[in-house]
């Protein structure tokens, strides 16, 4: 078929193996593809922050909505360096199905901290798009202390076992250098005021 021209392979291996992707099939037998999806992603670090999480998610539908996409949203609470959380895991599964064609966040750290660019090539490999709405960086410094405890966490319960003083004491210096942080950061602005 490929002599003439009606399917020509997406790849032809050196032995003269032909390859066709799925588009091609769907094409050649007349299917529509199966209907892809779209997912907005929202996420925060605790639930202390589910007010925030109700904005992100109420941003990102109003996006999705004007964009005129059909679409769910997924939501997790948990930090933005644990790739453990039940709705990115649902997310990653769903896009490794072929279910999803792009993913929306209000920013690129919704999705994950560390790694992005791992998730992003995965969903290259799976024709999936990431679409940001706001790339602005986002400062987040408390999210940003509370993923650096996390880090800290998992290397010392390594390296001094889960209930270890040393821990604990590496945990409360941080929290009192960001609160320290945070206090300078006040008398910085009430000077600047004056």
């Amino acid at each position: 078929m490929d002599k003439n021209g009606i399917l020509k392979p997406a790849a032809v291996s050196p032995k003269g193996t032909r390859y066709y992707s799925e588009e091609q099939l769907y094409r050649y037998t007349h299917q529509n593809q199966p209907h892809r999806k779209v997912i907005g992603y929202c996420r925060v670090s605790t639930n202390g922050q589910k007010d925030d999480l109700e904005t992100q998610i109420s941003n990102v539908r109003t996006y999705m909505i004007a964009k005129g996409y059909s679409f769910e949203v997924i939501s997790d609470i948990g930090s933005g360096i644990n790739c453990k959380k039940k709705g990115l895991q649902k997310l990653m599964k769903m896009i490794s199905n072929k279910e999803v064609s792009r993913v929306v966040v209000l920013y690129k750290d919704r999705l994950m901290r560390f790694g992005y660019d791992m998730f992003s090539y995965f969903c290259e490999l799976n024709d999936t798009e990431i679409e940001i709405i706001d790339h602005t960086e986002t400062t987040g410094k408390q999210e940003l202390t509370e993923d650096l405890i996390q880090i800290i966490t998992v290397f010392a319960n390594r390296l001094y076992g889960k209930s270890s003083k040393k821990t604990k004491k590496l945990i409360a210096q941080v929290k009192k250098k960001e609160a320290e942080s945070d206090e300078d950061g006040k008398e910085d602005t009430a000077s600047a005021d004056t």
